[in-house]
């Protein structure tokens, strides 16, 4: 054990959170972030799709944005030290003041994809055709992806047309959807004619609002979504999809996010051809995860907790992170299988965070060989799932690429 603090403590100090985030700030934005426009009227379902495309609360969302330009905020989720998702929010667009230059300059290079949000019935949409035109006409390669939102009110007290009519885009028979809701998509479509690449339409709704699927749509716009982003970028959104299934409590739902934010910054850094170098940096995002997640469990972070959970798991992790980072001796190779055992380890390590957490909320603290045994199974499972995962993928990620 004391062997174990003195070569972490020589890594970072836990307790020095300024320290932490020095260490990480400079090389965070190495990790490939989707960044979504969102682009609509006020009231036209944004907040609903945030929350469905990350599962957070809308306090959380309404607290997290942040002002970007005049008329631009910014949503970073599930935190701006580790985000897997971006969201820019445009507003104002009816407000006679609003000007898209400065939108135009700011998100050229930043944004993957436009999101345009347009209730299924409104159809005073003319300044959000002629804004959109503008932002099209400055990049026309960027994609964008019409959603029409809020279906039921076409027709309402009726429940949504089963199944799901829309995968083929604009092409629905007849027979099946509500004619009236056809009829103000055909009037979309023409009003949007040669300004979206793809259509969606969505229905969000609480489970209390007693309609036959809450998520009506979603599943498909995330298949467009997937479409429609660059392979670095959409397998970003895969690992979230795929690494948020089957959790088992309220607490680990919350948590898993910023695990897999935490785990793809670390295996980004790890792919730094230099050996050892990046390996503080990738110590104190591992220190970082722990702080927020006791923060998530509502516990006190503090260095005897960290030090209790490292020494339950033992050198072995410390030991083995750096035989990855001396295999990038072996050009391209060595950086892969460094950064696949950097995301592994930091997955299991704040999977292992969580058990323990959990078990002290529950009163007693885990022995040491029950903590090691679900860290390794947590890896073996981990390592299964990234080591193909970073294939491809050398260095900084561009700003920008094109789909």
């Amino acid at each position: 054990m004391e062997l174990l603090d003195s070569v972490l403590k020589w890594f970072v100090d836990p307790d020095d959170e300024a320290g932490l985030r020095q260490k990480v700030q400079s090389r965070r934005g190495q990790a490939p972030v989707p960044v979504f426009w969102l682009f609509g009227k006020t009231q036209s379902g944004k907040t609903s799709l945030v929350r469905y495309l990350t599962g957070a609360e809308d306090a959380e969302i309404g607290s997290g944005f942040k002002p970007t330009t005049r008329f631009t905020r910014r949503y970073q989720f599930p935190t701006e030290d580790t985000p897997l998702l971006t969201f820019l929010d445009t507003r104002g667009l009816d407000e006679p003041s609003y000007d898209p230059t400065e939108d135009i300059q700011q998100f050229h290079n930043e944004a993957h994809a436009m999101l345009v949000t347009v209730r299924a019935t409104d159809h005073a949409l003319e300044n959000v055709v002629a804004h959109l035109r503008r932002i099209r006409e400055a990049e026309p390669q960027r994609p964008v992806v019409l959603v029409a939102t809020c279906l039921h009110e076409a027709y309402p007290q009726q429940q949504h047309p089963l199944p799901y009519p829309f995968e083929n885009g604009w092409d629905v028979p007849a027979s099946a959807a509500p004619e009236a809701l056809l009829r103000c998509l055909a009037e979309q479509r023409r009003r949007f004619d040669g300004l979206a690449d793809r259509f969606v339409a969505v229905d969000l709704t609480k489970p209390e609002e007693g309609f036959n699927d809450p998520n009506y749509g979603g599943e498909h716009l995330k298949k467009v979504l997937m479409d429609v982003l660059p392979e670095a970028y959409r397998q970003t959104l895969v690992r979230f999809e795929e690494a948020n299934k089957d959790l088992r409590d309220w607490h680990e739902r919350r948590a898993q996010p910023y695990i897999i934010g935490y785990s793809v910054l670390a295996g980004s850094l790890a792919l730094v051809p230099v050996p050892i170098l990046e390996l503080p940096a990738i110590v104190a995002v591992q220190v970082m995860m722990a702080r927020k997640l006791a923060q998530l469990y509502h516990l006190e972070f503090n260095a005897k907790r960290f030090w209790e959970l490292a020494g339950a798991i033992g050198m072995g992790v410390i030991i083995r992170q750096i035989r990855r980072e001396l295999a990038k001796l072996i050009p391209y190779v060595g950086s892969v299988v460094a950064a696949a055992f950097a995301a592994s380890s930091t997955y299991a390590l704040g999977r292992a965070f969580c058990y323990y957490y959990s078990a002290v909320l529950k009163g007693h603290v885990p022995k040491a060989e029950d903590i090691r045994e679900f860290y390794n199974d947590e890896l073996k499972r981990a390592e299964q799932y990234w080591k193909t995962r970073f294939q491809g993928q050398t260095g900084e990620a561009s700003p920008k690429s094109s789909p």
